[in-house]
């Protein structure tokens, strides 16, 4: 089995791949929607990407790509987030703080605390910023333990995020449907198509009224028009139980457009 994953190696999400299958092949790619097209050009078997951080939210990017491509989440892994200031030189030679904006935006606090002036860059990944910074004393890459190892660099500060738990949700997306285990999530799409008033109150009380557990709800915009939009909603539960089945089925004669993405084990 090949699994497409965030690039280059030390990534979280190729920690979340590992924790997935750890006897899987891995191949990496630049960024997220590199790693989705990889599964739709059949050049892996699954991806594993990342969707939501407990202090950032949801990545936005992820939710876009289930929407517009027929993909299948088939599993979920929750991974902490360790976040280290990495660099070949001391805090002192630091004029450039490099990694990827989520992990900017997680120790923000840190960086303007103890950073003032210096210029911080974007990057494709965190790891992918911890391989720049191996190549000079004045670039430090916010990054994993893991990076450290793999780029010659020293941990000069641990823990660096702005909250303590930090934990990152990546989802397995692939084309095939996940039998019931007894602890599964759904996950769907729904488009309401006319915003009339209540119109998403009348879909969540079939729910509610199912005694159903929602562990999300999020609005994205279509991109159509201003005010359009489409709601992804994670549901307790798999699409071949009976009241998860008849509730979806009930909801279809409501809204424009109900799309599935899938049923898969809720992770550990």
């Amino acid at each position: 089995m090949i699994i497409g994953t965030l690039g280059p190696q030390g990534t979280y999400s190729e920690k979340a791949a590992i924790q997935y299958n750890k006897n899987a092949g891995l191949q990496f790619y630049e960024d997220i929607f590199d790693t989705v097209d990889a599964l739709l050009r059949n050049e892996v078997d699954k991806s594993i990407v990342p969707i939501e951080n407990s202090l950032e939210g949801s990545i936005t990017l992820t939710l876009d790509l289930l929407w517009e491509h027929e993909l299948k989440i088939i599993g979920e892994v929750i991974v902490q987030i360790k976040h280290c200031l990495l660099s070949k030189g001391k805090k002192e030679d630091i004029k450039i703080i490099m990694s990827h904006p989520q992990a900017l935006s997680q120790c923000r606090k840190y960086i303007k605390n103890n950073f003032k002036g210096v210029e911080i860059r974007s990057d494709l990944s965190t790891s992918h910023a911890a391989k720049i910074a191996s190549g000079s004393k004045e670039i430090a890459a916010i990054a994993s333990a893991e990076s450290a190892k793999m780029y010659g660099l020293n941990i000069l500060a641990e823990n660096i995020q702005d909250v303590p738990g930090n934990f990152t949700r990546f989802i397995v997306v692939g084309k095939t449907t996940q039998s019931p285990t007894g602890n599964d999530k759904t996950s769907i799409i729904v488009y309401l198509e006319k915003n009339k008033p209540g119109a998403l109150y009348e879909i969540l009380g079939e729910f509610a009224g199912n005694n159903i557990d929602l562990t999300k709800i999020e609005s994205r915009p279509t991109k159509k028009a201003l005010g359009d939009y489409v709601f992804y909603i994670d549901i307790k539960g798999h699409i071949e139980d009976e009241i998860i089945k008849d509730t979806i089925s009930r909801i279809k004669g409501k809204v424009g457009m109900l799309k599935i993405l899938g049923s898969y084990p809720v992770a550990n």
